[in-house]
């Protein structure tokens, strides 16, 4: 082989690896090893007992795969799991749950938070699930006490009917911060977010009366405030209106532009 050929060869090689390393980590793996798994949930009547059960296929297999129980609990009040990270073979996520009749006296409001991890192989996924923190929230669950929860990637916003505020978790350290507030006291009613990462807190509302809402961005910092007990959609779950506050507000009237 001549020595220009030799130059044009490795010239090619050298553009072909630039080219392979300017490709997106996602879509040199654009297929999850647990694409074609699925994890199904259900509660136990008396809402103390989580259960859960993975199915779907393998490259090799198909059928369900790993079931257990997580609990047990007060009173589940809200469930959520968060976005999977994917190492090798190796997927996992975090589960986080709502008690809210925790505690000596069944009132407190206690986070529990679970890993999920999958280990998907040709022929069979094995799966473990295990507790990894609790953390008690300043909320006021008990008798009658309904849960909102919302998350994006990098915080938990939680609340109960029976507090006038809500909690953003920070989901790396679970530091809490109480947000919201209107005086006189209006207790949340719904917690909503898009898939943006945006997040309403909305409070009052569904019996008339006073009500208002908090907006917070995917920083988790305040983005607004202001009256109407208004809510966010998203992609995959639809929003009913028999579980949220009603408001007659206008939003249009809140429109205004301002230089940054």
């Amino acid at each position: 082989m001549s020595k220009f050929s030799n130059q044009l060869l490795l010239a090619l090689l050298a553009a072909l690896s630039a080219f392979i390393t300017t490709i997106p980590a996602g879509a040199q793996n654009a297929t999850a090893p647990d694409a074609t798994l699925y994890t199904s949930y259900n509660i136990s009547s008396n809402l103390q007992t989580v259960n859960w059960s993975v199915c779907g296929s393998t490259q090799q297999s198909e059928g369900c795969y790993a079931s257990g129980s997580l609990g047990p609990f007060g009173t589940t009040g809200a469930l959520i799991e968060g976005n999977p990270a994917t190492r090798g073979d190796t997927i996992t996520r975090t589960i986080y749950i709502v008690d809210i009749a925790s505690g000596s006296n069944a009132s407190g409001v206690t986070l529990y938070v679970y890993k999920k991890i999958d280990t998907v192989m040709p022929s069979f996924d094995t799966v473990t699930v295990t507790l990894t923190k609790t953390v008690d929230l300043p909320l006021v669950g008990g008798t009658g006490a309904l849960c909102s929860m919302a998350a994006n990637g990098h915080f938990l916003f939680i609340g109960t009917n029976k507090s006038s505020q809500a909690v953003r978790v920070q989901k790396s350290n679970y530091a809490l911060t109480q947000l919201g507030g209107f005086s006189p006291p209006i207790n949340v009613t719904a917690i909503t977010a898009n898939s943006r990462g945006y997040v309403t807190v909305s409070f009052g509302g569904f019996s008339g009366g006073e009500n208002g809402n908090y907006i917070f961005g995917p920083n988790g910092q305040g983005e607004g405030d202001g009256g109407g007990a208004s809510f966010m959609l998203n992609t995959v779950g639809a929003v009913l209106p028999s579980t949220l506050p009603k408001s007659d507000a206008q939003l249009a009237g809140r429109l205004s532009v301002n230089v940054k």
